[in-house]
């Protein structure tokens, strides 16, 4: 059975934030995600998801200056005790709120460094991510960005991150596949999804063009979600896409997966 979560830096952007987890809930979702915490009291958050029944499955790790346009700091060198520190933020976060998946966004490739220096920079910081969440009980996940949406991100590909897990050499450490960005980037998504399908530890959603929700684009989402649902892929599918109007005007997709 599909089980969605919804992307709360994404939908319901109609309300301040603390609103859309009861907009969530209301709406029949079961679990929510976000990009950032950190900006919230741990309690508040606590309470927010307590009182709406939702579990929380997903948050990031600290991605630099946001408003500057930084995207993560994993790839770049010079940043390591940054990227420790957001790492202990991130796991006191997971543990008050109950998640075991953190994503990192590593970040966009750094001018005037090598690319030898940049990718053992970020092989080294992500090790050290995987390796301490391990003692948490909670998976690191890398997600590749499309380069059209995000210029100069320096993960942008499955192939790549494939590579980059294999040069970690960790267990804790899977992909966010983030089917929009990939489509996008690849195409071929459901051979992808079949054949790393070991590699996969989260999902996300989202149409193209547009980034609206499944139904708006040119994804075939029915053939899709009828794919996951016979994998055995059993976590959740963060719903992180664009509403074309309002969150709750554009659900009627959701209906045939309750």
């Amino acid at each position: 059975m599909l089980r969605f979560s919804a992307n709360l830096s994404m939908l319901f952007q109609e309300y301040d934030f603390l609103e859309r987890f009861d907009k969530a809930a209301q709406c029949g979702f079961r679990a929510v995600e976000f990009m950032f915490p950190y900006d919230y009291d741990i309690e508040v958050l606590q309470h927010k998801l307590s009182s709406n029944n939702l579990e929380h499955t997903l948050h990031n790790l600290p991605a630099g200056d946001w408003a500057a346009g930084e995207r993560g700091i994993a790839c770049i060198p010079g940043r390591e005790e940054e990227f420790r520190d957001g790492v202990a933020a991130a796991i006191r976060y997971a543990r008050a709120l109950g998640n075991k998946k953190i994503n990192c966004l590593v970040g966009k490739t750094p001018a005037g460094v090598s690319a030898e220096q940049v990718h053992t920079t970020l092989v080294e910081n992500l090790r050290y991510a995987a390796n301490m969440l391990a003692k948490e009980g909670i998976l690191l996940l890398i997600e590749p960005l499309n380069h059209f949406d995000m210029p100069g991100f320096h993960l942008t590909g499955t192939q790549q991150a494939l590579a980059l897990i294999a040069d970690i050499g960790s267990n804790n450490i899977k992909i966010q596949y983030d089917i929009y960005h990939m489509q996008r980037m690849e195409g071929e998504l459901a051979q992808t999804m079949t054949t790393w399908a070991n590699k996969i530890g989260h999902l996300q959603i989202a149409d193209n063009p547009r980034r609206g929700e499944p139904g708006t684009g040119e994804i075939n989402y029915d053939f899709l979600f009828d794919l996951i649902e016979k994998s055995d892929y059993d976590g959740w599918v963060g719903c992180e896409y664009k509403p074309l109007t309002t969150t709750e005007a554009g659900l009627s997709w959701i209906n045939p997966y309750r």
